[in-house]
């Protein structure tokens, strides 16, 4: 069993948990719910998402044609899929290559992560806002209401996922045995993913300069402090600790105490998120500038070009 000092949280979880409590503490999701009620369903998407996946192709493949179908009605849920799949893709190709020392465990983490994502956007297509975690909950409400910029739609999903789900996808897929080896290749998958990251940020000033927004440095700059309250790496840091606690905790304990922690931490830093640090005139001129310009595939076609790029000269 973890002695009790090592089930602490970290200076940087405690500051990071506090931050994100008092931010928590002023979302209210019940009204996001009730306003999204009435709106009517997907019948698309949700057969594009009701099956669960059953491989790494199948995820790779049904994530492009959900991001398709979703940029194609102007929806905005297409942002973070667009970053997504890339993400996928580069993972996917470093498991080809035999860049990991356990590839079966990966691709259970791969497929079993996507899992979250997939029944995440179902439950909200369906409706049954109660199976929405409080994250995906208000990156998927605001995507779909029109009331975020691009960056933003980015980092909320990027924060739902990794600071929600990858915690009970480490679970899920079991950290033990050989837990240093499986460690290793979950830092082998965060260097891709930080990689990916400056990819997404280039991605983001080089479309705000396209459509004519100069000065978005202050939403994206850096982006991994606006990813969440911990950045990139120690989300993923702090998901990894989760898992280690779960895995050694008494599971009445563990349970209770990690679900507090992921949910803190995700739902204050998507309530981060949706307070950008840019002024409510600016904000409103972006996104009339946004609404007039085919966004989503500008941002789809830059973050190709860029990421295969990057990835040849890896």
């Amino acid at each position: 069993m973890i002695p009790i000092r090592f089930a602490a949280p970290t200076p940087a979880e405690t500051r990071a948990l506090l931050a994100a409590y008092r931010r928590r503490t002023r979302v209210d999701t019940a009204v996001l719910a009730a306003e999204l009620a009435d709106d009517e369903p997907d019948a698309t998407l949700i057969d594009l998402a009701s099956t669960p996946f059953d491989s790494v192709a199948d995820v790779a493949d049904r994530l492009t044609r959900i991001e398709a179908h979703l940029r194609g009605d102007g929806d905005r849920r297409s942002v973070f899929l667009t970053v997504y799949a890339r993400m996928t893709t580069a993972v996917s190709a470093t498991l080809d290559e035999g860049g990991f020392d356990d590839p079966a465990w990966v691709t259970a983490y791969l497929v079993t992560f996507a899992e979250y994502y997939r029944r995440a956007l179902l439950a909200f297509e369906r409706r049954a806002f109660a199976s929405v975690p409080q994250a995906w909950l208000l990156a998927f409400g605001a995507a779909e209401r029109g009331e975020t910029l691009v960056a933003q739609d980015a980092l909320l999903g990027i924060n739902a996922h990794i600071n929600d789900d990858l915690t009970h996808t480490l679970r899920d897929v079991r950290i033990d045995p050989d837990r240093d080896v499986k460690r290793a290749d979950h830092d082998r998958v965060n260097a891709i993913l930080a990689r990916l990251t400056a990819v997404v940020q280039e991605t983001l000033i080089e479309v705000y300069d396209a459509i004519g927004v100069r000065g978005i440095d202050a939403l994206v700059d850096p982006l991994d402090d606006r990813l969440a309250l911990l950045g990139l790496a120690g989300s993923r840091e702090f998901a990894w600790r989760n898992a280690v606690l779960l895995a050694d905790l008494p599971a009445w304990a563990g349970e209770r105490y990690v679900g507090w922690r992921v949910r803190t931490l995700s739902t204050g830093a998507a309530a981060l998120v949706l307070a950008p640090r840019i002024d409510e005139r600016t904000r409103r001129r972006i996104r009339r500038v946004e609404a007039e310009e085919a966004i989503l595939s500008l941002f789809r076609d830059t973050l190709r070009r860029r990421s295969a790029v990057k990835l040849r000269h890896e």
